[in-house]
């Protein structure tokens, strides 16, 4: 990430992207993301791009506002890796940078995409925060949270002060844990389990009907029932899709199973991972319902929601958003809930459990031979299989080698796409049945990895 590599990247998003009225720029709290938010802001004022600098605020919300603004958007963030790397995010003015459009600037930075040095374009300031808020307090209400306790683990989340205002202008009572002055890297598809011991802690004190929190940039929620235990994101995000209404849900082949089991879609679309899948099947089945579109939404296994209709809400309508979003599956789910608690809303869902987890420094190369031996030799593959004294119903290589066992079990492996890591996930009809997939895929793991 250095200023000569961050300000080309912007030069050749400029030059084969479309961004409308100008570009907005966020940055997450890494100590590096300051001085790259600058970066970017005069690269792109050295295009005679007109910016908007809306300073520290999550992902979604500068999203939204740039959208709104008819505008493109830079993030800076690393989003839940750890502090010593950072990235951009794209966005222009129609959403999230699809496939497309990182080739069209991949392409542009092979050619050498020149600076164009014309009048320097101005730079102002924006709150991006605000209307984020205001969102969500049209869609629920003042009244949708009165009467609950919600824990709120701050941790470095540049998302956590929203976040706080949000649930209070619900009718919520918040309580704060783990502010950190340092980045702290939060993966909300592989918490830690000291995270998870702290989170227990803090529920067992009594009182909370929840906690709450995001990853790093505040695009993937973490949410914990009234016991401290998390609730994976994927179940978050089937709660939501249902509380809205949707009628068709697109996520990725990676999550939970229990989505197609609750009968309660028309149609459930999987892709590779990753929201760019997502919103490429999202648009192409709202085409496909021409004068009329479903009702379609979308979500990842990390959590993050996007809203492809304007939803009906008890305040009246929640606008679309194209882009992964963390506070609304946080909300929906404590409004549906109600009373009766996370836990039995949780519980009522179909009995499909996940579990996932990450080896880490493990170099892509390493990892994609691995996981081409399991996808083309039979012999590795039925000495990885014996390790879970397991029959082969079938294998998935929509993205890595998704190995559906007997017994309703599927153990996963991809490489992670933004940092040195192999993801293995588990998913089983039991809770402890997912946990020892999971144990004994890491252990296996680690022997053939060391």
């Amino acid at each position: 990430m250095t200023p000569d590599l961050v300000s080309a990247h912007v030069h050749a998003f400029i030059a084969v992207c479309p961004i409308g009225n100008g570009i907005f720029i966020g940055r997450d709290l890494r100590e590096s993301s300051p001085a790259l938010a600058r970066i970017v802001a005069s690269a792109a004022a050295e295009r005679g791009v007109s910016v908007t600098d809306c300073g520290a605020v999550p992902t979604p919300a500068l999203a939204l506002a740039a959208m709104r603004a008819g505008a493109a958007a830079i993030m800076v963030t690393g989003s839940h890796i750890p502090a010593d790397r950072n990235g951009l995010k794209f966005y222009t003015p129609q959403g999230e940078l699809t496939k497309a459009g990182e080739a069209a600037i991949l392409g542009a930075l092979s050619g050498g995409v020149a600076a164009s040095r014309g009048p320097s374009g101005t730079i102002a300031t924006h709150d991006a925060g605000t209307p984020y808020r205001e969102r969500y307090h049209r869609a629920w209400g003042p009244a949708a949270l009165s009467g609950r306790r919600i824990g709120i683990y701050a941790h470095s989340s540049v998302a956590r002060d929203l976040l706080a205002g949000i649930l209070a202008g619900l009718g919520a009572e918040t309580v704060e844990f783990g502010r950190s002055a340092q980045f702290v890297p939060v993966d909300t598809e592989a918490v830690s389990e000291q995270t998870r011991a702290l989170l227990r802690g803090w529920a067992a004190d009594g009182g909370l009907d929840a906690i709450v929190s995001t990853d790093g940039d505040g695009d993937r929620p973490l949410m914990t029932d009234e016991t401290g235990r998390i609730i994976p994101g994927d179940i978050l995000g089937q709660i939501t899709a249902a509380a809205l209404g949707a009628q068709i849900v697109v996520t990725p082949v990676s999550s939970n199973t229990g989505v197609e089991a609750s009968g309660r879609f028309a149609q459930v679309i999987r892709t590779r991972i990753g929201s760019p899948f997502v919103i490429a099947a999202m648009e192409d089945a709202r085409d496909a319902g021409g004068a009329a579109p479903p009702r379609i939404a979308g979500y990842e296994a990390n959590g993050g929601f996007l809203l492809g209709f304007d939803a009906m809400t008890p305040g009246g309508t929640l606008d679309a958003l194209m882009t992964r979003d963390s506070l609304l599956p946080l909300i929906a789910p404590l409004v549906q809930a109600g009373g009766a608690g996370l836990a039995a809303l949780v519980a009522a869902q179909p009995p499909r459990f996940t579990a996932s987890d990450r080896l880490q420094d493990i170099a892509p190369a390493r990892a994609l031979a691995l996981i081409a031996r399991l996808q083309g030799e039979a012999a590795a593959r039925d000495a990885f299989l014996a390790a879970f004294d397991a029959r082969l119903d079938r294998a998935d290589t929509t993205d890595g080698v998704r190995l559906h066992l007997d017994r309703g079990r599927i153990v996963h492996l991809r490489p992670s796409g933004n940092a040195p890591e192999l993801r293995i996930y588990a998913e089983a009809p039991s809770a402890d049945m997912a946990g020892s997939l999971l144990a004994t895929g890491l252990d296996l793991l680690r022997g053939e990895l060391a």
